[in-house]
């Protein structure tokens, strides 16, 4: 029997095989990364386990690289890393002597719970200034519009850098070390959401407002439901569907954005982890939080058009 294109099956084994392809081209470029780098890779392993920088032994060169597998074709190194990663083996950091995959394990915990938060904190600033302001011709709602503009456009290590020193060091509300405490995710979550929210709300306000001159629209008010009624419960499912599928990309900008974040609030999370690892030059740890990345756009992706397709009856995988 032959399966539609269009059938749920198809579909899912497609997205499967995309996300398989993303993830393959995310490890070859985390590899190349290793060979490229200036310098010789048992040099720098050295250097970093002894901590001082000078020039190894021949005898102490060619065990590193036979340990690690440096005197092998990089063929040969390319088809066994990619192999690996399948297991979960990312390999073995240069300066801490562990596998990456339990260092990244225990820090991308706090980096997922923070990343998280912003998108659900973008999207609430993003559907009620929608909700009040969508189709509306008046000075808040200009007032809101113009604000949504500037936060889509503020660097959000600037605007965490404001809310730090107004909210934690001037008014003390909020702690300044973020720590792990829930207060201490509020003022990082907000400047990751913020920049967001002005986005969303940018993409959601315009879909909301071409939604509003729809017959259904008319046709509920018509049946006497109430203005608000109206956009709350009809006109926003519909004009939230191009922020939904574009909140697959959000997330992925806002894991790599918490990076940044947490050092500026010193917080737990991959932010420390990768920039000693950069530091360092300890490159596997750098490669595997790319694989990890790669691996969690993959997922959301897929959770956003299932999302998509739950929201719209119209493509609706039945």
């Amino acid at each position: 029997m032959k399966i539609a294109a269009h059938h749920p099956i198809v579909w899912f084994a497609r997205r499967i095989f995309s996300g398989v392809v993303v993830v393959w081209a995310a490890a070859t470029f985390a590899f190349l990364i290793q060979c490229v780098l200036p310098g010789d890779r048992a040099q720098i392993i050295i250097n970093a386990t002894s901590g001082n920088v000078g020039v190894a032994s021949s005898a102490e060169l060619a065990a590193i690289n036979a340990k690690y597998g440096f005197d092998q074709p990089l063929a040969v190194q390319y088809g066994k890393y990619i192999l690996r990663i399948p297991h979960g083996d990312f390999g073995e950091s240069y300066q801490q002597h562990r596998p990456v995959a339990g260092i990244i394990a225990e820090q991308i915990g706090p980096t997922i719970i923070l990343a998280v938060t912003a998108l659900l904190f973008a999207w609430i600033i993003a559907v009620l200034t929608t909700l009040f302001i969508a189709g509306r011709d008046n000075m808040w709602a200009k007032l809101l519009n113009d604000t949504q503009v500037f936060f889509a456009t503020a660097p959000p290590y600037w605007l965490a850098t404001i809310l730090l020193v107004v909210f934690a060091v001037k008014l003390r509300i909020f702690p300044v070390i973020g720590g792990s405490s829930p207060a201490g995710l509020i003022l990082s979550a907000l400047a990751l959401a913020l920049e967001l929210s002005g986005f969303f709300g940018q993409v959601v306000q315009n879909e909301f407002t071409r939604v509003l001159e729809q017959p259904f629209v008319t046709s509920a008010r018509a049946r006497g439901m109430s203005d608000f009624g109206v956009r709350l419960r009809h006109v926003l499912r519909h004009a939230a569907l191009p922020g939904i599928s574009l909140s697959g990309w959000a997330l992925g900008k806002l894991l790599s954005g918490a990076i940044l974040i947490e050092v500026v609030f010193a917080r737990q999370g991959l932010g420390g982890v990768l920039v000693a690892a950069t530091s360092s030059r300890d490159v596997p740890i750098v490669s595997g939080a790319v694989l990890v990345s790669a691996g969690l756009f993959v997922l959301v992706s897929l959770i956003v058009d299932l999302t998509y397709r739950v929201v719209d009856p119209r493509i609706r995988l039945t």
